[in-house]
């Protein structure tokens, strides 16, 4: 079997912190909802219709306040945007070995790929607008063998999935709570996916 390797985006490969921040703070002021853009990006993961549910922003109000984020974001979060050590490694650690990258990602699919398209990196299939056990679905129908990511959410949708789930300590969760979740790797960030991908190929690909 090819080797498929799927990977979270925010706070996996990318660290796009300052921007999500700026743009839910812009939100605020133009709505007045009380939206914190600072405890936004230091727990990025769900989607926003959640986040702004947790920030009390009436049901009715969400779609247009979603729709406004996403209007934002290009001209804000991707130009802010930094690479997480390691990222471009490990993806083209996966295309050495003949491998298929798959992102999967809770982030609007159409802001994923400026993201993707700003570094320059080419990937086989990118999934956007599923969080947790929802990236299951992806998964499965790309055939992953193994999924990367930062929060407990993706250790959740690896599982879902029959992945084996490598956890990266770069986004809010610590080793304790990914391995707690149920992670199988847990890495302190990326730099060191590409040496134990290239000891795991063999199993992975069979699997």
């Amino acid at each position: 079997m090819p080797l498929t390797v799927g990977f979270d985006l925010d706070m996996t490969l990318i660290d796009p912190r300052p921007g999500m921040a700026a743009v839910m703070n812009a939100v605020a002021a133009e709505t007045g909802y009380p939206l914190d853009g600072d405890h936004f990006a230091a727990h990025l993961g769900p989607p926003l219709d959640m986040v702004y549910r947790d920030f009390g922003v009436p049901e009715e109000e969400i779609p247009h306040l979603v729709d406004r984020f996403r209007a934002l974001y290009p001209d804000v979060v991707i130009p802010s945007t930094i690479a997480l050590p390691g990222a471009a490694q490990s993806l083209a650690a996966v295309r050495a070995l003949a491998g298929t990258v798959v992102v999967v990602t809770g982030k609007y699919r159409q802001n994923a790929k400026l993201h993707l398209d700003a570094f320059d990196w080419e990937v086989d299939h990118l999934i956007g607008g599923v969080w947790s056990t929802g990236k299951a679905e992806a998964l499965l129908l790309h055939g992953a063998s193994v999924y990367v990511g930062d929060h407990l959410g993706d250790i959740r949708g690896a599982k879902a999935a029959g992945a084996l789930a490598v956890g990266v300590t770069t986004g809010p969760c610590s080793e304790a709570e990914l391995k707690e979740e149920g992670a199988d790797v847990v890495l302190p960030d990326l730099t060191g996916f590409p040496t134990w991908l290239r000891a795991n190929a063999e199993r992975l690909s069979a699997a």
